[in-house]
């Protein structure tokens, strides 16, 4: 026995057919594409790159983006010189617009159809075709049963075959009867053709929130602007502060609309122990017009609450203090004069302050400081701001005079001042100590710099703008997804047969 065995092992036939096996034939061409197409379509590859397209997305929120700040990308190349060009070769600080990030969408697109087409004509033959004849031994099938009628009943074969198929058609099933005048006469039922129906619905619409999302990304834009009370914005491109456009927007998109701050109120809550002083409602008064000729209209622009304009949505979205300052340099004249956007920075309102006098002269001025609403001072002389409404105001700041570096074409924060190239006027560790202004006060600055007036607070809004007019589609497939999704889970594709004799 241990010699066969052996004399098996050697034997050759075994390689010989892994050899045969092996040979496939080289693919020409057209079935390489054929082949490459087939892969393409299936629903693995599909769900390989939505996968894909998700994981493809992330450095989108990992790495600033041109289109929305390009500032913070040139500063972000400077600040990381070993790898930063490189990040900008392989279009990570451009992430939706890549190639590469557009070549998975649109592959992703296409397999889609390419598995929803084929499978929406099978369907529809299949709803068009007869039910399946009536198998031979219904005995084999999983279900299966037996009804007995006395022969002395009356009934004959072709009646039991139409009350069971008008049983089933009450049940939604779909009807064929079968010999109905022979001596065995039969019918085939099924019912559950919205199974895939939901199904076909659900990659449908997919492949339409692909659609509008793409829509949205190619002519769609948002931007923002801060909004002091008595300020107009004009919707077009130098209107706004931060502007980000689709990638195929043309300014003449921009409908001419203008909206007015009248008037922006703030409720504290004045009642809860644990939240006084929290503001709990936002109300800004605006006057707006559609077009330059159109009558103003009075609207209310609140949280959660837009304000819709020529096709775009206007979002209130932040709020604060903007002291009215006015700066005169050492020759005299008025440097600047209007109101000063406080960042918010702490609890009630308590604003960071950074004025920015490039036309002061002979020498420019900056001022950084921060602005209280309701001031308070400690027993150490640290001042805070006890209250977020304005009941005792307070504007403190430090000076500066130098070349401010906005003539070097260098895009800057309009809330942040380099002190570091600067010489000090004003602060507390000097002699001439820090500025401190209420309202209606005036400061002069040492060395005949200037001086800085203080004349009054008003209240400023952030605003969002949006328009993305694939938005609504968007929602409506979103929601036909979810539709066909639940369709394709509950509902159950059935077959009956019925057969006499």
């Amino acid at each position: 026995m241990s010699e066969r065995v052996k004399a098996k092992k050697k034997s050759p036939a075994p390689n010989a057919a892994a050899k045969t096996e092996a040979a496939l034939p080289v693919l020409e061409p057209v079935e390489m594409l054929r082949w490459a197409w087939t892969q393409l379509t299936s629903m693995r590859t599909a769900l390989f790159l939505l996968l894909l397209l998700a994981v493809a997305a992330v450095p989108g929120s990992l790495f600033p983006q041109r289109p929305i700040n390009p500032s913070i990308v040139t500063q972000y190349i400077k600040d990381h010189p070993d790898y930063g060009k490189l990040l900008d070769s392989l279009q990570l600080y451009d992430v939706y617009s890549s190639a590469w990030f557009s070549a998975i969408y649109i592959l992703l697109f296409i397999s889609l159809i390419g598995c929803v087409v084929p499978r929406a004509i099978a369907h529809y033959k299949a709803m068009r075709s007869h039910p399946p004849r009536t198998p031979k031994r219904l005995s084999r099938l999983p279900e299966y049963g037996t009804l007995v009628v006395p022969a002395d009943a009356g009934l004959p074969a072709s009646d039991a075959i139409r009350s069971a198929a008008g049983v089933l058609k009450k049940r939604g099933y779909r009807v064929e009867v079968r010999d109905d005048d022979g001596a065995r006469p039969s019918l085939g039922a099924e019912r559950g053709f919205a199974k895939e129906v939901g199904n076909l619905v659900f990659h449908t619409s997919l492949i339409g929130v692909l659609v509008s999302v793409a829509v949205g990304g190619l002519l769609g834009y948002s931007g923002q602007r801060i909004l002091v009370e008595g300020d107009t914005f004009v919707n077009t491109l130098v209107g706004y502060d931060q502007f980000t456009p689709g990638t195929n927007f043309q300014s003449s998109q921009l409908q001419p609309y203008s909206i007015q701050l009248d008037k922006f109120a703030v409720t504290f809550d004045r009642e809860s122990k644990g939240k006084f002083g929290q503001p709990i409602d936002f109300t800004a008064d605006v006057t707006t017009k559609e077009t330059p000729d159109s009558p103003a209209k009075q609207e209310v622009l609140k949280v959660n609450d837009p304000v819709n304009l020529g096709g775009t949505s206007v979002y209130l979205t932040g709020n604060g203090y903007a002291p009215m300052v006015t700066i005169r340099d050492g020759a005299g004249n008025v440097a600047m004069q209007g109101p000063v956007v406080a960042k918010l920075q702490g609890e009630n309102y308590y604003s960071s302050v950074v004025i920015k006098v490039p036309d002061a002269r002979p020498a420019q001025l900056g001022f950084v400081g921060f602005f209280l609403p309701t001031a308070f001072v400690t027993d150490a002389g640290v001042s805070f701001s006890g209250d977020p409404d304005l009941f005792n105001p307070q504007l403190t700041l430090n000076s500066y005079y130098g070349d401010l570096g906005l003539d070097k074409g260098s895009p800057q924060n309009v809330f942040e001042l380099d002190v570091s190239k600067l010489t000090p006027l004003n602060a507390r560790n000097l002699a001439a100590g820090g500025i401190t202004l209420a309202p209606g006060g005036t400061y002069t600055l040492p060395d005949g710099k200037g001086s800085i007036s203080f004349d009054g607070v008003k209240r400023y809004v952030g605003v969002d703008i949006h328009h993305n007019p694939g938005q609504l589609y968007a929602l409506i497939f979103a929601l036909l997804a979810v539709a066909g999704l639940v369709t394709s889970l509950y509902v159950n594709r059935r077959r009956v047969w019925v057969r006499t004799g």
